[in-house]
């Protein structure tokens, strides 16, 4: 009688543990192989069955790949590049296709990832950008996200921090409100004016939580936790705002005030699964996004 040998692993089930590992959820890897949350659990069974062992471990808000995951990860990601190596776009070159989701601040989602995914999406029609504006602290389980920009440097587990570089806030009054108020004449003097910035309970970030430390005696005026709407309240007169150079000088209407006194330099940290960013796609939107930093460098830093 022949001996049954164990059951191989399916390339279907590697290419679900893939979907699965990027993501962090079964409903997220669902949605994007158009299967349902219990075919991708009976796949993943499947799959850990054949191999011999735990591939995702259960943790807040998702799934984790196990050390037996991210091996059994590399043989999935053979798998999707040989498929994807039979697809090339009309000039011959491989064909990029999928879905990036990035969480990025209100300005840089604005001013650096929207131009940096439209020039990945005219070279590779096939490529999708979601972003999500959102200003908080990376998170320790990307569940759902692709790539996060986060101000100031995170701490992250099993995830890689690439530096992206650094822009300046500074403090602006609209011309009229210093034509009525009077231009600040020292740090001593911002006592008397008030502030737009965040609202400082719900502010989650470090770094922006201590930038207003050169001068706390001002009183808050509108606040909010959207930075395009500090810059229009700073516009309309609700005091002095402290704004991202490269938002506020966008404003002919808009003047810097004590530039040598108030000038605070941040840095935009980009967080990412090493998993995540060996997908092509994921790879050429944050090259795009990087080279993007790079040619705005002296406009973030509110050079003149």
């Amino acid at each position: 009688m022949p001996i049954s040998s164990p059951r191989r692993p399916s390339a279907d089930d590697l290419l679900v543990l893939l979907a699965v590992g990027r993501t962090g959820r079964y409903t997220t890897a669902a949605e994007e192989l158009g299967l349902n949350h219990t075919t991708i659990s009976r796949r993943i069974a499947a799959l850990e069955q054949s191999i011999g062992g735990r591939l995702v471990a259960r943790v807040a808000g998702g799934w984790e790949l196990t050390d037996l995951g991210r091996e059994a990860l590399a043989a999935a990601e053979a798998v999707e590049s040989a498929v994807r190596s039979l697809s090339v776009d009309p000039a011959g070159r491989r064909a990029l296709e999928g879905v990036v989701r990035i969480s990025a601040t209100d300005g840089f989602s604005a001013y650096i990832v929207a131009p940096a995914a439209a020039l990945v999406q005219r070279d590779h029609p096939g490529v999708a950008v979601e972003i999500v504006a959102t200003t908080r602290r990376a998170s320790q389980q990307r569940s759902g996200l692709d790539v996060e920009v986060v101000v100031g440097e995170p701490q992250v587990h099993r995830a890689e921090a690439i530096r992206l570089g650094d822009y300046c806030l500074g403090l602006y009054g609209s011309r009229d409100y210093l034509a009525e108020h009077g231009t600040p004449s020292d740090i001593d003097d911002l006592a008397r004016y008030p502030l737009v910035y965040f609202i400082d309970s719900m502010l989650q970030v470090d770094d922006l939580d201590s930038a207003t430390g050169f001068a706390p005696a001002m009183r808050e005026s509108v606040t909010s936790t959207n930075v395009f709407v500090h810059v229009e309240a700073t516009r309309a007169a609700a005091g002095l705002g402290l704004l991202p150079c490269f938002m506020a000088d966008r404003h002919d209407d808009l003047v810097r005030v004590l530039p040598n006194a108030v000038s605070v330099r941040l840095t935009y940290w980009l967080v990412t699964r090493a998993e995540t960013l060996r997908r092509p796609e994921v790879d050429a939107v944050v090259e795009a996004i990087r080279a993007r930093v790079h040619e705005q460098r002296d406009v973030l830093l509110g050079a003149p």
